[in-house]
């Protein structure tokens, strides 16, 4: 009987370990806090942020990303600027390299024009999808986004179960 219990208690002490180490590395579950990235993801879906991807790469244009703003908050935000980049908005029209950005994700609200900044070596520039609610790089407290401040690329939402999708 003892061998048996051992046996159990074991195995359930490798599963923890196993789905810790998952977690830490690979793969981790955020829950969304406010209208920022509308329409895209709403207040209070819970995504699933591969942890692992930027490994074997760098984040890329147009991918959502999850970065530690606060030692206790996160942010998810979309990349639009990559190193060296020149990024610009005018008349509410994003400027990458002074070539205007295609956008079919964002929502369409009237922002204050911004820039032109560049992107420093090793960092990038985000934005909302909601722009005129959304807290990211055209703010000093948030401003360009360090390589190390980044968890990983938003994969799907997974909650509400009725809004399942992958996200591209």
């Amino acid at each position: 009987m003892g061998k048996e219990v051992w046996e159990w208690v074991r195995s359930i002490i490798i599963a923890i370990i196993i789905a810790l180490l998952f977690r830490v590395f690979i793969i981790e579950h955020f829950l969304v806090d406010g209208q920022s990235m509308q329409p895209t993801l709403e207040h209070n879906e819970r995504i699933l942020v591969n942890k692992f991807i930027y490994r074997f790469g760098e984040p890329e244009h147009k991918e959502i990303i999850v970065f530690e703003y606060e030692d206790t908050r996160d942010f998810i935000k979309r990349v639009v600027g990559i190193e060296g980049d020149t990024v610009r908005i005018k008349d509410n029209i994003l400027y990458i390299n002074d070539e205007p950005v295609e956008e079919p994700y964002i929502q369409k609200n009237s922002v204050d024009d911004y820039g032109p900044v560049t992107v420093p070596e090793g960092h990038y520039f985000v934005l909302g999808d909601n722009r005129a609610n959304s807290r990211d790089s055209r703010y000093d407290d948030v401003g360009f986004v360090s390589e190390e401040e980044i968890k990983g690329r938003a994969a799907l939402v997974f909650w509400p179960f009725e809004e399942f999708r992958v996200l591209h």
